[in-house]
């Protein structure tokens, strides 16, 4: 008798033990599912979110680690509700990882090319390495975000025989920016914000094209209404004139996943990146998590462009990567 008790006993605290266990791996999963849905389900509903959803939105391809580790927990426990839930949210992510934005080519003949560089330069201690990037790739039009008066003095010294033509919104820290040209420039409205974002008409063999350099603020908690409201300004100044040629680059703080970024793009502009299959590539954090980060930085052209090939460069005292696009400039609308 008192063998028989001890085996039901063993068996009842056996059974506890998997019960417990179960129970574990089922809120370890639910918890996961529900963060995920969170920032997925405002990807759906195209809105970017409060914090930390919106910070989370630049990151979204990276919520399949979670996703599959709810999979896994749900798959142990036995969670079969879970485990269809957690095969939604795959297809959701699977669903929205997928490029936006439109990739038709420009019906006319080409007539110009263009090298393309955009660079934060964090503070303007990026400045040395930037200068060296410049004298290697040899582009045609810079654009310099967070380049202090330092920076910008640099910049006059070593690049005025390459890139003799300039138009900046000068400013210390992060404030400073700064558009450098082959080609002849004629000032154009900066678009407001906190931080420089300069605009300039570039002569190209006879032909305008618009540069403006991007730089809203980051969104930051408390600020994402401000991020919200500068980059609606760059959407503004990208539809205000949609038959000139045009090419928006520099850091965006912001990822194709952002709803205020595709704001930009349903303008007309497309991305450079993602014109060359390389729309998924992390900018930033370079130097912290250079292969787990997020694409904020963009070279955004106007239909009037092809872009053949883009490239990631990795520069030294910055946290952000640096990009080079060749772009083709056709004929026509």
């Amino acid at each position: 008798m008192d063998t028989a008790t001890a085996e039901w006993t063993a068996d009842e605290e056996r059974a506890g033990r998997r019960s417990g266990g179960r129970r574990l791996r089922t809120v370890g999963a639910a918890l996961l599912f529900a963060g995920v849905s969170a920032v997925v389900g405002c990807r759906a509903a195209d809105t970017d979110g409060p914090t930390p959803v919106t910070q989370l939105l630049a990151f979204l391809p990276w919520l399949l680690v979670p996703t599959g580790a709810g999979l896994l927990f749900a798959l142990l426990a036995r969670w079969w509700t879970g485990l269809v839930w957690g095969v939604v949210l795959l297809g959701l992510l699977a669903w929205f990882i997928e490029p936006y934005g439109k990739s038709t080519e420009p019906a006319g003949r080409p007539v110009a090319s263009l090298r393309v560089l955009t660079s934060n330069v964090e503070f303007g201690r990026g400045t040395g390495p930037l200068i060296g990037a410049v004298r290697r790739e040899k582009p045609d039009v810079v654009f310099v975000q967070e380049c202090d008066p330092g920076c910008e003095a640099a910049l006059r010294q070593e690049l005025a025989d390459t890139l003799p033509h300039r138009v900046a919104v000068s400013g210390g820290g992060s404030e400073g920016s700064v558009i450098l040209s082959r080609h002849p420039l004629r000032d154009a409205d900066p678009v407001p914000g906190t931080m420089g974002m300069p605009a300039a008409v570039a002569d190209v063999g006879g032909r305008p094209v618009r540069l403006q350099l991007a730089h809203p603020m980051p969104p930051l908690p408390g600020q994402t209404g401000l991020w919200q409201r500068e980059l609606g300004r760059l959407r503004e100044a990208a539809a205000r004139d949609r038959t000139t040629p045009a090419v928006f680059a520099g850091d965006f703080n912001a990822s194709q996943d952002h709803a205020a970024f595709r704001r930009i793009l349903d303008t007309g502009l497309r991305d450079a990146a993602r014109l060359t299959g390389a729309d998924r590539t992390p900018t930033w954090p370079a130097r912290t998590m250079p292969a787990f980060g997020a694409q904020i930085d963009h070279v955004l052209v106007s239909a009037q462009f092809t872009a053949h090939r883009v490239r990631f460069l990795d520069l030294a005292r910055t946290d952000h990567r640096a990009l080079v696009a060749d772009l083709t400039l056709h004929e026509g609308r």
